[in-house]
């Protein structure tokens, strides 16, 4: 899927606020994507400074 496709109201009603800070959770991360989480949490791990 190309990432300039996505809505952006669909990102936003996925952020929540935790304690202050905005996050995603990597399921739903990884749906965005067209991964599994397993494969995005690997690329996490390969590639952290591509993911803030």
């Amino acid at each position: 899927m190309n990432p300039a496709a996505i809505d952006t109201e669909v990102i936003v009603h996925r952020v929540l606020f935790i304690r202050g800070h905005k996050v995603m959770l990597d399921a739903e991360l990884a749906e965005l994507y067209g991964v599994t989480t397993k494969a995005l949490n690997q690329a996490v791990k390969r590639n952290a400074q591509r993911f803030p």
